[in-house]
């Protein structure tokens, strides 16, 4: 599944990143690719309680 993001930096350092197609899912990380970890982590935290309403 391939899902956009948006990467900012931040002012106070670091980056920002977040998913426009799912609410409320952000995260943030000290590098681009400590971000880009932490985001994959909150998109499957995210999706988690759908995928368990669709198992049957």
């Amino acid at each position: 599944m391939k899902i956009k993001v948006v990467l900012e930096p931040s002012e106070e350092g670091g980056y920002t990143v977040y998913v426009p197609s799912l609410a409320g899912c952000i995260s943030e990380g000290e590098t681009i690719e400590e971000a880009l970890e932490n985001i994959q982590e909150a998109i499957e935290l995210y999706l988690e309680p759908i995928e368990e309403d669709t198992q049957i």
